[in-house]
């Protein structure tokens, strides 16, 4: 028996989160169809797997889609939370995307959802899917473009095992286990440093585990972004502006990456968790002050590199082997997170690449290629707005990704359109930032006017400061 054949204008690999703020902004800007095919039950991607008491790092109010606002705007008045706008967790994130999809993008009559399923074709000329329940094969007519909405190769710990050795009589789990536990452990160790691993930490310090009884292996310390100064609203305004300016500048008079790393802790713009480490990697973490000062808690900090194996008693890892409290728990944080978005370029003849174009803002950059590919004639000026900017991994990501970025938002600059259309995207966090400043507020046209600058100056040493890179 033959597949069921299926026609679309565009047929979108995933239903995560890029995903899901490409189709809304191709609704709103076009009268496309869509069909989407994701293997997961939900939308939502990668928040399907994660631990459930996972957050946002950024403020809900830069989140989702453009249409529909993510959160209620209110404030984080917890201890560690420091009065700063909420960030959502895992069970919201689920909740907005089945909203999104049953109440904007299915009822619109053009979007076509395939959950529990898996794309096969080659994503070239043959476009096949088959469930994953009942087998059944489906081809799909693409008259536009297939969208690869699966670049990020998002890896989290419950759909990733350790990669190292965990010896018999050792009792390992993911994070998304940690609420189910009944009773306590001798002690925990937290192997990991990145998102997943600092969110653990926290996690476990919150809810009563003293901090003597948590080991946290960190194979790299991390550089960290102060959540203060990625804060939405007029609130925050000369905060985020300063913030913002103060990394400029910091680019502008940089010598070499030694240099503008120290600039940016002295202006407040990064942080490190122990002030006598200088971290070697860089993953777009954020904390408040209050959360820095409990990682900081945590005295029991392994840094031999990664882990090889895990046996009752010990670990051994790259540069050694340490003791452990026989009976421990170790809390597998180790899976890459973003792994994948290397990506040549966004738009090719008949595919639509989903990537990083803005800087560490996955669903803003998706809207915006959404936006491209609907107002933007050729693919060769398509991708001169839409440079591929890295995931972060390492410092020296740091200057790449200003590279890319500022590139990106000079060349978004000369499209009035397209510029106007940034300033109206909530996913953009300076559209929260700048939208409601008067006419008449002298003093804030000020500030807006040296971060132009500051840009011009970082923009004119980019390329020195990128050459001390190689």
């Amino acid at each position: 028996m033959s597949a069921e054949l299926l026609d679309t204008d565009y047929l979108v690999i995933g239903a995560g989160a890029s995903a899901m703020a490409f189709v809304d902004t191709l609704l709103s800007e076009s009268n496309a169809t869509v069909l989407m095919v994701d293997q997961h039950g939900h939308p939502g991607g990668h928040w399907n797997d994660a631990y459930p008491f996972v957050r946002l790092h950024q403020p809900s109010a830069c989140y989702g889609v453009n249409s529909r606002e993510l959160g209620s705007g209110k404030k984080d008045l917890s201890a560690l939370g420091e009065g700063l706008y909420e960030l959502a967790s895992a069970a919201e994130i689920l909740s907005y995307y089945d909203q999104v999809m049953n109440q904007r993008f299915l009822p619109s009559g053009r979007v076509r959802y395939l959950p529990m399923h898996d794309y096969i074709g080659d994503r070239g000329s043959d476009h096949r899917c088959r469930s994953r329940l009942s087998g059944q094969e489906l081809r799909v007519q693409v008259r536009r473009k297939l969208v690869d909405g699966t670049h990020a190769q998002t890896e989290v710990p419950s759909t990733h095992p350790p990669r190292y050795r965990v010896g018999q009589g050792v009792t390992c789990l993911a994070p998304n286990s940690l609420p189910s536990i009944s009773q306590p452990w001798r002690a925990y160790v937290v192997v990991g440093c990145g998102k997943t691993g600092i969110d653990t930490c926290l996690w476990l310090l919150k809810n009563g585990v003293p901090s003597t009884s948590i080991h946290w292996v960190m194979p790299n310390d991390p550089w960290l972004v102060d959540r203060a100064t990625l804060q939405p609203g007029l609130e925050f305004f000369e905060q985020c502006v300063r913030g913002v300016t103060a990394q400029y500048s910091a680019i502008a008079t940089a010598g070499s990456l030694a240099d503008l790393f120290e600039r940016l802790e002295r202006s407040g713009q990064l942080l490190r968790i122990d002030p006598a480490i200088t971290p070697t990697a860089y993953r777009g973490a954020t904390v408040t002050q209050a959360e820095l000062r409990a990682l900081r808690s945590i005295g029991n900090k392994v840094r031999l590199g990664h882990v090889l194996a895990v046996e009752p008693g010990n670990i051994q890892l790259e540069r050694g082997r340490v003791e452990i409290p026989a009976g421990a728990l170790i809390v597998d944080c180790s899976a890459r997170g973003l792994a994948g978005w290397r990506v040549p370029q966004v738009f090719e003849d008949e595919r639509i690449n989903l990537t990083l174009v803005s800087n560490n803002q996955p669903v803003f950059s998706a809207a915006l290629i959404a936006y491209v590919e609907c107002h933007v004639a050729d693919n060769a000026e398509k991708n001169a707005n839409c440079r591929p900017v890295p995931a972060p991994h390492t410092p020296e990501d740091w200057v790449r990704i200003w590279d890319s970025y500022l590139g990106n938002f000079l060349k978004w600059r000369e499209n009035e359109a397209l510029f106007r259309w940034l300033f109206s995207s909530r996913l953009f966090l300076m559209t929260t930032v700048i939208r409601d400043v008067q006419p008449e507020d002298t003093e804030r046209h000020a500030l807006l006017k040296e971060l132009s600058v500051a840009r011009q100056q970082a923009a004119a040493n980019l390329p020195t400061l990128m050459a001390t890179l190689n």
